[in-house]
């Protein structure tokens, strides 16, 4: 089994707690972005990133010195979003990070599939960016199927807990020996279903810490996740699609 989440916009070094134990494995990919990035104009950037002046100069700067290789910080430790927040892994005991470890896999648009222990450095590069290069429109063309083989090859259960924008990369590409589970996380509201986004990214960090806690590998066992007023749904879920409501 895998579970598979999105990465965060909001990054941080973090090179004195614990130390990162690999690299990437599509390394060569993420240094072929990191050299078309850097041939772009801050202007270009600006606009590719979507962000703020304060946030385009800071990400710009980083370019200019970027070093995939020196100076980096444990993935599950470098990202700072709300998921991340609640999933609280600088709190996990032993027993979680090996199983943490051995399970989960973080879908990056830079990076594109990161161990968590895998060495990062700050970036900006969301999946959906309209980055285009030679030979690829943008980056779900840019990674193509490279993302799916190497799960399909790991595994034959994934648990999906990626947004829509990072888990398109997978679901296009798996074959159908992979059974693909998605988990979401919905209320009641004037009479139907809704997702709300902040919600959601707590509910994804807390099923990551309770998978870790209780140590599951089997997908009937997810539906005991009951977190943040949630509970598993038969009703409405499928065997491709557990639904929680809260």
């Amino acid at each position: 089994m895998r579970i598979i989440i999105s990465p965060a916009k909001k990054m941080n070094m973090e090179t004195d707690s614990l130390p990162h134990e690999s690299l990437p494995q599509f390394l060569d990919e993420a240094e072929l972005l990191l050299k078309c990035l850097k041939s772009m104009a801050y202007e270009q950037l600006k606009k590719l990133w979507g962000c703020s002046d304060s946030l385009a100069r800071l990400n710009f700067e980083r370019l200019q010195c970027m070093d995939l290789r020196q100076s980096l910080t444990p993935a599950l430790l470098a990202y700072e979003g709300i998921q991340y927040r609640y999933m609280a892994p600088g709190i996990f005991e032993y027993q979680h990070l090996d199983y943490i470890k051995a399970h989960l896999r973080i879908l990056s648009g830079f990076y594109g599939l990161l161990l968590p222990f895998d060495g990062v450095t700050p970036y900006r590069l969301e999946m959906q960016a309209g980055l285009a290069g030679d030979g690829y429109r943008n980056l779900y063309e840019f990674w193509g199927d490279k993302l799916a083989r190497q799960l399909a090859g790991e595994t034959d259960l994934l648990i999906n807990l990626a947004s829509k924008e990072y888990s398109k990369i997978i679901s296009s590409y798996l074959p159908e020996k992979v059974h693909l589970l998605t988990c979401s996380f919905a209320e009641w509201k004037e009479e139907r279903l809704i997702e709300k986004g902040t919600l959601c990214k707590m509910a994804r960090g807390e099923m990551v810490r309770f998978l870790a806690e209780r140590q599951i590998t089997e997908s009937e066992e997810i539906k005991d996740f009951d977190r943040q007023g949630y509970a598993y749904s038969d009703e409405y879920s499928k065997p491709d699609h557990f639904v929680f409501i809260r």
